[in-house]
């Protein structure tokens, strides 16, 4: 069983930036990839950013390349999500999850989920 916890959100001007923390309880995480999805009001939770067990794959969604990054500190069971350049359109609750396979992007692949910590962009 992996127990996780995000943190670290909050509300923002756009063009801020935060950084999110999923910290986990167990001690195998460090064989867990990881992802990051979120889900605005009304809209379906969606894929933002993932890790794999070493650090080294990540992948991004479209809408923040260039703007979030993954990363993970596997000596401190936590993963990261550091956001720049934030936009209005990025506001919605931000998920943090851990999957056994080596990547994933979709979250039928994440067998553990965090509850959640809310990011609110104004404009």
């Amino acid at each position: 069983q992996v127990q996780l916890v995000e943190s670290g959100g909050g509300l923002v001007q756009a063009g801020g930036s935060l950084r999110l923390s999923c910290e986990a309880s167990a001690r195998t995480f460090t064989s867990y990839a990881v992802g990051w999805f979120r889900q605005a009001p009304g809209k379906e939770r969606e894929f933002v950013a993932a890790i794999n067990w070493s650090g080294g794959i990540t992948d991004y969604a479209d809408s923040v390349k260039g703007r979030f990054t993954i990363s993970r500190d596997n000596a401190k069971n936590t993963v990261y999500l550091r956001m720049n350049s934030l936009k209005p359109l990025d506001t919605a609750v931000y998920y943090c999850a851990a999957s056994e396979l080596d990547i994933a992007t979709i979250d039928d692949a994440f067998g553990y989920w965090g509850q959640g910590t809310q990011v609110t962009v104004s404009s």
